[in-house]
This record gives C-alpha cells, sequence and structure tokens, in this order.
C-alpha cells in the first residue's frame, strides 16, 4: 500500500490537518487555514452590495464524497442526465451509468471539495423555494440572477474564480461553485493521473472496473478540463 504524503493526502480528501472552522449563516462548515481570509473579504463585500452571501456547501471527506458516489453507483440515489431528468439506471451499461455520474459527481479523491479551497455559495434572502443548486437559479429570470453576475464580475478581485462557469464537455455547468485561485493550484498540480490511480487501487468504491478502465480519460475530461482564473 502506497503511502502518500500530506499532500497527497489533502489533494485526495484523506487528511482534515489543513482546515480551520467559519460560520455562514449560523452553520458551521470548514475552509482551508489560508482560504478563511480571503473568503470574510468576499463575504463582507457581498454584504455591502446587500447581498446575503453564504456557504451550502466547502470541505467534503474523501469518505463523504466516496458515499454519495456508491449511492448513485448502487441506485441508492437519483442519476441525472445532462438535462438534469432522472435516468432509468437499470437501462445503462456500467460505462455508461460511471459518465453519467461523473457529470455531476466528483470521483472520490479527485473532488475540489476536498481541499477546502472550494465552495458551494447561494443567497438565502433570494430564494423563493428550497435551494436546488440548479443552474437555472443562477441565469438570466432566475431567483438568484443577481447573485450569479455577483460572482462573475467580483470573485477575481477577492483571490476566487468560477472553475465550472461553463460546460466544456464534462463537468456540468456550476454558477454556484466558487474556487480560491492560489490555494486550489497547489492541489490541482499534486492530484496527477497517477496518483488518483494509486488511490483507486487502494480503496473501495462502486464500478471500480470502469473507473480503473477509463480513468486517463475521466482525469482529462472531468477533472483537469476546467474554466481557468483570468
Amino acid at each position: 500500500m502506497t503511502d502518500f504524503t500530506l499532500p497527497q493526502q489533502i489533494a485526495l480528501g484523506l487528511s482534515e490537518t489543513h482546515l480551520t472552522e467559519v460560520l455562514s449563516n449560523g452553520k458551521a462548515h470548514q475552509l482551508h487555514q489560508q482560504v478563511k481570509s480571503d473568503w470574510q473579504r468576499l463575504f463582507t463585500s457581498a454584504q455591502n452590495d446587500g447581498i446575503d452571501l453564504t456557504i451550502a456547501s466547502a470541505y467534503r471527506s474523501f469518505e463523504r464524497q466516496r458515499m454519495i458516489w456508491n449511492n448513485k453507483a448502487n441506485g441508492l440515489r437519483p442519476v441525472n442526465d445532462a438535462n438534469n431528468q432522472h435516468l432509468d439506471v437499470a437501462s445503462l451499461t456500467k460505462e455508461e451509468l460511471l459518465f453519467h455520474i461523473l457529470h455531476w459527481s466528483a470521483l472520490p479523491g479527485a473532488s475540489r471539495h476536498h481541499w477546502g479551497t472550494d465552495l458551494d455559495v447561494y443567497a438565502p434572502s433570494m430564494l423563493t423555494q428550497s435551494l436546488q443548486l440548479e443552474p437555472w437559479e443562477y441565469d438570466a429570470g432566475g431567483p438568484m440572477e443577481q447573485l450569479g453576475t455577483w460572482l462573475i464580475e467580483n470573485l477575481n478581485d477577492h483571490g476566487f474564480f468560477l472553475p465550472y462557469q461553463s460546460y466544456n464537455g464534462g463537468v456540468a455547468r456550476e454558477p454556484w461553485h466558487i474556487s480560491h485561485i492560489e490555494q486550489s493550484q497547489q492541489y490541482s498540480d499534486t492530484l496527477n493521473l497517477m496518483l488518483l490511480e494509486q488511490c483507486v487501487e487502494q480503496h473501495e468504491m462502486g464500478l471500480k472496473t470502469q473507473i480503473q478502465r477509463n480513468l486517463a480519460e475521466i482525469y482529462q475530461r472531468y477533472i483537469i478540463n476546467i474554466v481557468k482564473s483570468s
């Protein structure tokens, strides 16, 4: 079994030594220690513009991501197509199921949420119903259109960017997913194909055979295929 270095453990979601707690709308979340101050600056800037910027999700461990993944792989949680419509999982081949899951959910060990540098954000006061985290909510005419526009215009000034601002043939567009430019880059650099191969080999997860067979494509299409920070 491979012994991973601390940076590798963090990149894979196997360590929490880099994290600190922040409160957002009364709920505790974990962020990278070096991201907290920039998040607080971003929050204050949004507040000054009348936006109640709130964290929906921040750090997510390997085990948490593996649970989400396995529930989808084993039919215990819905799997959607590219149009966000429920699929009949029983009608899919295992490889088809693999790529449908990857459209919406990261491979365990390959989620940017493992790093504590990436957050899903929303504005509770703008909601007209429960939060769905779907693109239409942030698009023109959606309840959080103002937030979507504000993020595009202000993130870079506070050290963040939108890695899934547009759909590039891999992960679905996520206008709510923000990433810290400087801190995320080091873990993106660490998370190479060889490291992922070692991680998958050492951990049980749904569709493992299909993952290993397609890992090079997964890495290129769903992991490093992001909208770069400007």
